[in-house]
């Protein structure tokens, strides 16, 4: 008994969708691509503010050793 992808009536022999799955998706098109939108628009907007809250920083209050240290004998 065969099964797997070939038995469904959803995608044809050359594994492309077929009208029945298209029709499926239809009603969640917009919707779907939508939640995509903001998805990736929420994830821009927080890696900005990251790097503009880090750019931010001076680093005055960290204390910079003159030499640097010498292996420890």
């Amino acid at each position: 008994m065969a099964t797997g992808l070939f038995n469904s009536t959803y995608y044809g022999k050359d594994y492309r969708a077929g009208a029945a799955l298209l029709r499926a998706r239809r009603p969640y098109l917009f919707k779907n691509a939508l939640t995509g939108l903001g998805l990736v628009a929420f994830t821009i907007s927080v890696y900005a503010y990251t790097i503009r809250a880090v750019g931010q920083d001076e680093f005055s209050d960290v204390k910079v050793p003159e030499k640097s240290q010498q292996k420890q004998q």
